[in-house]
């Protein structure tokens, strides 16, 4: 823990011996708002984390599938962290600030004040989370009109996208809220508009979330025939009529008033916001892998996924010609790329699921304490844990009879099915650390296995995928790295700066600033490789095997669901 501490001030350092040798230091702002925190980090021009601060925020669940948040408690976090790390900026020049966020849906009044999104009529909870889950009848009257619009999602759209949370929303809060909205953001475009007071949107957002096309805009006939014709008002004012692709400049920059809450200067460069996967895909997906033979190496980028894997997770892969990938959204045009069109598959729960099933687990509270009496989190002593009952038991593979189907919050790609449950098969009446360390295991197993059904999938399909650049939080832990690579047969490789997300935001800002020439440039600078993982192929027969196991445990829920369903 030392080390990860004393971290910054190493970083510092470097930037006063930069002073002292006579070079200005550059400097960009990227703030990450998370699931359940918002980050900010000082990012200097070589992409190399100088700073960075963390602060929490409430999530409220007022009923099932119901997750809410509040836009000014978000704020006011984000201008917390950025005054911190701003600080270490010293005599520096801050360029740029970019923004990055989940795509959570904030609703504002006609005077731009919270509007509540609940029945209880509480204003400051104005936000419905990415991953609230309320509108499933919604999601599913809109995808029984095939329309047109739906062959860019995947051909179905997801309970997370805004459409059917805005139906909701006039369905059931219709004089409480949609009679009073003035604008509907998604939560990216709801900073820089604070930041500038632009009521601008980012391609990102409204193409990857919201229908909206580069070459066509808004389909007039989508909306009209989903029940949502008001939303045509004014040219589509309530949802935005002002696109610029990420990167770009929003607006007159940073406003005074931003720029005492977040502790910047005045009149800086605020880029167009990414959502937080496409941030950190952008963060990562661009390192220069020269000289570390890869297969990549003398590949396209087109050749690389990115895996941002923390609550959830994203895997980004682009293309130059579009792709249609059935239950994969997109293909997308520039949506984190410019000039290249995104395919984005993902996993509704990964690490929420491997908290979820560790800490409800009966030995969690043995876990808890040994892990405590070692100096170590419980994740890294399940890791050793694990290591040590490998070595007791050197005649099999750990896992081979203890099964998981992850979707306990439905599947997002490539099943696009949100009604699907997770699945456990194996279990046995212990209750030690030994039954917990393998539970984790095979839950560990089950989302790479879903990646594995990802790739597959996007290959069908026309990608060429030979190795995963991946970060996000569940990239700091070695086994879930060494399992995502087994269970693929592809190498993985890591971001030399773990926080990619955060990085990727930066990107945006130092584009912002002009200070390169494009965000593919920033992304090859600013971006760098740190460690590669490797495949074990003396794993490979077993978890072809896993892979068999995990394609029939669907094939028998939609059975046993059959039967339950025949009269």
């Amino acid at each position: 823990m030392k080390d990860q501490c004393d971290w910054p001030k190493v970083q510092i350092s470097r930037v006063r011996m930069q002073k002292e040798k006579g070079e200005e230091a550059l400097f960009y702002v990227g703030v990450d708002v998370g699931t359940a925190s918002v980050r900010a980090a000082l990012v200097n021009q070589a992409g190399t984390v100088v700073d960075q601060a963390e602060e929490p925020l409430e999530i409220w669940e007022p009923r099932p599938d119901h997750y809410e948040q509040s836009s000014a408690d978000i704020w006011k976090a984000c201008c917390a962290v950025t005054k911190k790390v701003a600080q270490s900026a010293g005599s520096g020049q801050i360029r740029g600030l970019g923004f990055d966020a989940t795509c959570s849906l904030v609703v504002l009044d006609k005077s731009f004040q919270s509007l509540a999104v609940n029945v209880e009529g509480d204003h400051n909870r104005n936000v419905i989370m990415w991953m609230d889950h309320r509108a499933g009848s919604q999601v599913d009257r809109i995808n029984k009109t095939k329309h047109a619009v739906l062959r860019y999602v995947g051909g179905v759209m997801s309970v997370e996208m805004q459409p059917p949370k805005l139906l909701w929303l006039k369905e059931n809060l219709r004089q409480e809220c949609w009679d009073k909205t003035g604008q509907f953001f998604d939560l990216p475009d709801f900073l820089t508009w604070k930041a500038t007071g632009s009521l601008t949107r980012s391609l990102c957002t409204l193409v990857c979330k919201w229908t909206y096309t580069p070459d066509g805009g808004w389909d007039d006939s989508f909306w009209m025939e989903i029940g949502l014709e008001d939303l045509l008002e004014q040219n589509y004012a309530k949802i935005g009529n002002q696109v610029v692709s990420p990167g770009v400049c929003v607006g007159n920059k940073l406003t005074s008033e931003a720029a005492s809450e977040l502790g910047l200067p005045q009149g800086i460069a605020v880029a167009a916001a990414l959502i937080d996967a496409h941030a950190g895909g952008l963060g990562v997906i661009g390192a220069d892998v020269t000289g570390r033979h890869l297969p990549c190496e003398k590949e396209p980028i087109t050749s690389r996924l990115a895996l941002i894997c923390g609550t959830s997770s994203c895997h980004m892969a682009v293309s130059e010609k579009p792709i249609f990938v059935p239950g994969v959204w997109g293909p997308y045009y520039s949506a984190m790329v410019p000039g290249y069109w995104l395919n984005e598959g993902g996993q509704s729960a990964t690490g929420r699921l491997i908290d979820h099933v560790v800490r409800g687990h009966n030995g969690f509270e043995e876990l808890q304490r040994r892990a405590e009496e070692s100096g170590q989190h419980v994740y890294a002593y399940l890791n050793r844990h694990l290591d040590q009952m490998r070595a007791s038991r050197p005649e099999r593979i750990l896992g081979a009879d203890l099964h998981v189907w992850p979707d306990f919050h439905g599947n997002r790609s490539p099943l696009a099915d949100v009604t699907l449950k997770g699945m456990i098969v194996g279990l046995t009446l212990s209750k030690g650390l030994d039954d917990l360390a393998l539970l984790y295991l095979a839950t560990l197993h089950g989302i790479a296995l879903g990646t594995k059904h990802i790739i597959e999938a996007m290959k069908t399909s026309g990608h060429a995928v030979s190795s995963l650049f991946m970060c996000g939080g569940l990239s700091k832990n070695p086994l879930f790295v060494q399992v995502h690579a087994d269970v693929t047969g592809l190498p993985v490789i890591l971001s030399q700066e773990v926080e990619s997300v955060l990085v990727g935001a930066a990107i945006l800002g130092a584009c912002a600033s002009s200070d390169f020439s494009s965000i593919q440039e920033a992304m090859q600078k600013m971006g760098r490789v740190g460690n590669v993982v490797l495949p074990d192929p003396e794993l490979r027969r077993f978890y072809e095997k896993k892979y068999g196991v995990y394609l029939k445990l669907y094939q028998h829920q939609r059975e046993y669901r059959r039967i339950m369903e025949d009269d």
